[in-house]
Order: C-alpha cells, then structure tokens, then sequence
C-alpha cells in the first residue's frame, strides 16, 4: 500500500472517529442484550476495535495524529433495555458503513480499497442483523454507507 494521501488520511480520520463510537456502543450494549447475543456483541466489539487499529495504523503511516477517542458519545434514544442496545449498535453500524464508503470514494489505493470494502461490507450484514432482531424495516439498507 502506497502511504495515504491527505484526503484519504481525512477520511480515514472519520472512519477512525465511527470505529471509536462503534467500540463505545458495542461496550454499552453489552450491559443490555440477551445471553444469546453476548458472543456476537463480542465477536462486534473485536472487529472494530481491529478496524480501529488498522485506521489507525494507515494514519500513522501517512504522518498523521490518530484522532482520539472520546471519554462517551451521545446515543440515538436511551439505552434502557436489549432493544435499545440493538438499536444503538445498529445506527453505529450504519454511521461506520458511511465512513468506510467515504474512504473508497477518495483513495484508488487498492489494498486501502480492500480494507474499506472489508469494513464496510462487515457494518451492512451486522447493521441489518441488529436491525432485523428490532424488528425495524427494511432489515436490509439497498446501498449500504448512504
């Protein structure tokens, strides 16, 4: 991978800023889901925070300060219960997809591509799976990041 460019370093900075948002709800809805979605919260966390480290790291590397994470972030709708929690982690989803497509839309870098394409393809399936378990339709977004 070519060392980013200005452009993509600032967009790279908002995915870097949703992936932040996204660790913080998936550890707030963690206090709130089912036993039955804890492994998948999980297994959520875990990848953002491995997005979050690879933006990160692609910062770095173009002589960029990672923007840092921020002590909370303000939800949607309270947090108050399983289907509040889904709901937030759906809109942090969906808030990551738009910031991943923002890094396809200004870098021609194709390993920079693949990990945006790679992020933004794993929000639209969670993204639909949380809205589905909240019953909220459509499940599925037609252009996922718009």
């Amino acid at each position: 991978m070519s060392t980013p460019s200005e452009d993509e370093i600032d967009a790279l900075q908002q995915a870097l800023a949703a992936e932040h948002a996204a660790v913080w709800s998936y550890g707030l809805a963690s206090a709130f889901v089912a036993a039955g979605e804890q492994q998948t919260v999980t297994k959520g966390a875990a990848t953002h925070r491995a997005e979050r480290d690879s933006a990160a790291r692609l910062i770095r590397d173009g002589g960029g300060q990672p923007v840092a994470q921020q002590p909370g972030y303000a939800t949607p709708e309270p947090v108050t219960d399983a289907g509040s929690a889904m709901r937030l982690l759906a809109v942090a989803e969906r808030d990551c997809a738009a910031t991943w497509r923002a890094v396809l839309e200004r870098t021609e870098d194709v390993p920079l591509r693949e990990t945006a394409v790679h992020a933004l393809t794993y929000n639209a399936v969670a993204a639909t799976r949380w809205r589905k378990l909240t019953g909220q339709v459509p499940s599925a977004s037609a252009l996922p990041g718009t």
